[in-house]
């Protein structure tokens, strides 16, 4: 009975989220995700109940500290998951459901509406091969005569804000320093006009300066084209400049999503308080970072009840007996069952 009751809930929290910003229908869908690696990869879960949207033209952030899932996450819209690895399930893009393409349809979806901009840019390059290969060889596989794939190669870096973009053409990626690799990586995301660019921690290599310089760029580039945007990142500070709308994980659940205003001035879940509280600030006056006490959790040691019960102040045995399922409070959901009486860690 129990366990058809918390079916019913998450039913009944998937069809109340909010439609994204505009009225139209997500170009993101995921609903229910569940991962789980095979048992001879120690036979563990990774993701349970997942759901989160992102619609055209929206900034969707996806936080939480390192091992909560957030990468497998983003990775299950393109198809990226771990070998062998059995789902749950829908994440659809654009209507259709990227678990049940076979290759051909996955390489479409690759090629065409989804791409992946990831953390290291030189882990997404040949090193071998010039830039202007790297940018131009998806155009020409879908048939861009040379001198057109040439021309918008161009356009591209010149878009990106790459000098002399003729030039880079040319260039190698060691030649390149990481925040102008890492444009040259967006640049590639861009070439077929993708409707959602899918970035798993695309700053985090890169010094404070270029960060900046990336988070404008993608901010800018979303505005003029469009173009959804997930952005995996464990640094809410920077989800806060980026993001319309904030979904938070723990140990491979989504424990609280709302809008980032509302999120950053109300927290509803103390895991969310827990990374507002840890984050340093330059403000004057500001109180030092606290640290969440404990260590993360992976989902398979996750307990009956509440993943985050043993690291928090504020858990009673409930708790630890009951699993919390996402249910609105104010503008947005927590899984907490003390959500409403305003707690913070």
């Amino acid at each position: 009975m129990n366990e058809q009751r918390e079916q019913r809930e998450q039913r009944e929290q998937r069809d109340a989220t909010p439609v994204p910003a505009g009225g139209r229908r997500p170009i993101l869908e995921i609903d229910g995700l569940g991962v789980r690696l095979p048992d001879d990869r120690a036979g563990r879960p990774i993701l349970d109940g997942v759901d989160l949207r992102v619609g055209p033209g929206e900034s969707v952030g996806l936080v939480g500290e390192s091992g909560s899932g957030k990468s497998v996450a983003c990775r299950s819209v393109l198809g990226l998951l771990p070998g062998g690895a059995s789902t749950s399930g829908e994440v659809r893009v654009a209507g259709r459901d990227v678990l049940t393409m076979n290759r051909t349809e996955l390489a479409e979806l690759r090629a065409r509406q989804v791409a992946m901009v990831f953390q290291d840019p030189r882990a997404s390059v040949n090193p071998l091969r010039r830039v202007g290969d790297f940018l131009t060889e998806g155009l020409r596989a879908a048939g861009t005569p040379a001198a057109t794939a040439d021309a918008r190669a161009l356009e591209l870096l010149d878009a990106v804000g790459i000098r002399d973009p003729r030039g880079a053409l040319r260039r190698r990626p060691h030649e390149f320093s990481g925040g102008m690799l890492q444009r040259v990586v967006i640049a590639a995301a861009l070439a077929a006009e993708p409707a959602l660019i899918v970035a798993d921690e695309p700053t985090t290599a890169l010094d404070v300066t270029t960060q900046a310089e990336i988070v404008e760029l993608l901010a800018r580039l979303r505005a003029e084209r469009g173009t959804g945007l997930l952005f995996v990142t464990h640094d809410l500070e920077l989800a806060a400049t980026v993001c319309d709308r904030v979904y938070v994980m723990y140990a491979g659940r989504i424990v609280e999503t709302r809008g980032t205003d509302e999120l950053f001035d109300r927290p509803r879940h103390p895991y969310t308080a827990g990374l507002l509280a840890c984050t340093p600030s330059i403000e004057a006056g500001a109180p030092a970072p606290r640290p969440i006490p404990g260590r993360p959790v992976s989902l398979a040691e996750a307990p009956s009840g509440c993943a985050f019960a043993a690291r928090c102040a504020h858990a009673v045995a409930r708790c630890s007996e009951e699993k919390p399922v996402l249910t609105r409070h104010g503008d947005g959901f927590a899984a907490c069952h003390r959500a409403d009486e305003g707690i913070t860690l």
